[in-house]
């Protein structure tokens, strides 16, 4: 096939939802790509990033050429780092979604959606991938995070970005669904590339490796790789996206039928018109540079005037030896012939007190005390939990970041949901009659832009179920609640097996009871009218009733069994009003 020559073809009319040109060929989105690592070398960006992460790991003395000086890693980062992740990233992530109107259908489509949602993140591990964003967030700056559909396997995929590789077409503002268009840069095998090109038509010898200057460092000798870009930009509402090299299209511009940017990304420390944000590694790295070197010296130190040092007169003693029972010829009077040792000065104690105070503050500096860190002894422990928790405040503005990047996340997987599902077998329950069903269902069909996501994350989620049960449990105890359904439906599924069989038993026990339960006999059967009453209520008095019998007649407690039927004349009474 004969390469096609970019660099005489014009580029195409097309605009963008914000009425600007759409550059569609190789060399023009290189241009762009070129543009934009312009930006980030403006930032220093590539070497801020290449330098935190090798802090973060414990290479701080790479470089430097000093063979006789021990170079020790006292790594306040690590520690600190550790941190902040542990602390964002431990609490659980659960998501509820509530449709905006309640309209004949909106229920359930929220509740496949739900029910999808929790799959999807299960089995792409999106809550494993969410710690180590929060981990490239603390040392890079940014955390991002790449959704797409495998036409493979027909499911939803997410995929960790280096902000290094996430190129913005407005590099001042930080709002992803606001940019003109997106630039994700990969370096992949050629092989892989060629292949991928083939699939889709293209000539793919006119693909060769190239030598990124950005990113050759990651690169291991021998390898040939090449950089692939992937353009992303909105045109006619929908996402459309390209993939090619410098010279060449290895994916023809494609309509994915997105409405929203598959990016969902995050700051750890907002800049100024800006879209990436700053590591608290960045600033304070001098710090630990000089903790380093004045640990090094200080051993250096040591090592040179800890040990004492031996002087004897070569006048009278030619040769010094320590050899036990060897002798030593002297001249002259072997009186006189005395060696005497010497110690040098100590090393002043302000050195090590200074490394313990910068170690201090850069921690302090940092949002982590040693309170926080449990480097304290618990003397007071009230006191030291008020410390604890007065030192994540700070993490605050990161954690409500996070929990803002994970519903962006869930709005961009129902967002392909609806463009990529089709038609699928799923499982449903009616919500009229309670019966679990298994059923075809057009995702593009459902209307999963009117409702409401509200992501609930962490100890608090836990904390409202945990708090839901005890409320539903009392107010069926006391009475308040007298249906078994309307309680087991109030009742997170998880907590219940086989939720749904229970309602349906129960649903059909009602319809089976014509007759109310009006008390227990002396026998400790159920007394029933004879005129009809509603099936739902006659299901929760006479469950309540066996219950209370169960309990009671076990026992042979007379007054047991009396209290129990007092209780459900109660129930009943309350029935009745």
């Amino acid at each position: 096939m004969k390469t096609e020559d970019f660099s005489k073809k014009e580029s195409r009319t097309d605009k963008d939802t914000f009425g600007i040109p759409i550059k569609k060929t190789p060399p023009e989105v290189w241009a762009e790509y070129e543009k934009a690592r312009a930006y980030n070398d403006s930032l220093n960006l590539y070497e801020t990033v290449r330098r935190n992460e090798e802090f973060y790991i414990g290479e701080q003395w790479r470089g430097l050429n000093a063979p006789d000086l021990e170079k020790p890693v006292l790594n306040i980062f690590k520690r600190v780092c550790t941190y902040f992740i542990s602390m964002l990233s431990t609490d659980d992530i659960a998501v509820s979604l509530r449709p905006f109107f309640s309209e004949q259908g909106s229920e359930q489509s929220v509740k496949l959606a739900g029910a999808e949602l929790e799959r999807v993140m299960e089995r792409t591990k999106l809550k494993a991938k969410g710690r180590e964003l929060i981990r490239d967030c603390a040392v890079d700056g940014d955390g991002c995070f790449y959704f797409y559909f495998d036409p493979e396997s027909k499911e939803i995929a997410v995929e960790l970005v280096d902000n290094t590789k996430i190129l913005f077409g407005n590099p001042y503002g930080a709002d992803v669904q606001k940019q003109p268009y997106l630039i994700l840069v990969k370096r992949e095998y050629i092989d892989n590339v060629r292949a991928e090109a083939q699939k889709n038509g293209v000539d793919a010898e006119s693909i060769r490796p190239d030598d990124d200057s950005v990113y050759s460092e990651q690169d291991s000798g021998g390898d040939r790789l090449v950089t692939v870009l992937v353009k992303l930009w909105r045109e006619k509402g929908t996402v459309h996206f390209m993939k090619c090299t410098r010279d060449t299209v290895i994916k023809k511009p494609t309509d994915t039928g997105y409405r929203l940017y598959p990016v969902a990304y995050m700051n750890w420390e907002r800049r100024k018109s800006s879209y990436h944000g700053v590591s608290p590694m960045t600033g304070l790295i001098p710090n630990q540079v000089a903790v380093n070197k004045l640990f090094a010296m200080a051993i250096h130190h040591e090592k040179a005037m800890a040990f004492p040092k031996l002087f004897y007169d070569i006048t009278k003693v030619p040769r010094w030896t320590n050899r036990v029972g060897e002798a030593v010829a002297v001249q002259g009077n072997p009186n006189e012939a005395i060696a005497a040792s010497f110690r040098g000065a100590d090393m002043s104690g302000q050195v090590m007190e200074l490394v313990d105070r910068i170690i201090t503050y850069t921690k302090e500096f940092m949002g982590a005390s040693d309170a926080a860190l449990g480097n304290v002894k618990p003397d007071n422990t009230s006191a030291i939990i008020a410390v604890q928790k007065a030192s994540s405040a700070p993490l605050e503005l990161q954690r409500l970041s996070f929990y803002q990047l994970i519903e962006d996340s869930v709005r961009i997987m129902i967002d392909i949901m609806r463009a990529d599902y089709g038609v699928r077998k799923v499982e449903m329950t009616d919500t009229l009659s309670g019966q679990q069903t298994t059923g075809q269902v057009d995702f593009a069909a459902l209307d999963l832009e009117a409702m409401e996501i509200n992501v609930d994350v962490g100890a608090s989620s836990y904390w409202s179920e945990l708090t839901q049960i005890q409320t539903m449990d009392n107010l069926f105890t006391k009475g308040i609640i007298t249906d078994a359904v309307t309680y087991l439906e109030s009742i997170p599924d998880k907590y219940i097996r086989n939720k749904n069989k229970i309602v349906e038993q129960l649903r059909a026990a009602a319809a089976s009871q014509m007759a109310p339960v009006t008390g227990i006999d002396a026998a400790g059967g159920l007394v029933q009218e004879e005129m009809p009453a509603d099936p739902m209520e006659q299901a929760a008095a006479q469950q309540a009733a066996q219950i209370m019998r169960q309990e009671a007649g076990g026992s042979g407690d007379a007054g047991l069994r009396m209290a129990a039927e007092r209780d459900a004349q109660r129930i009943l009474a309350r029935r009745g009003q």
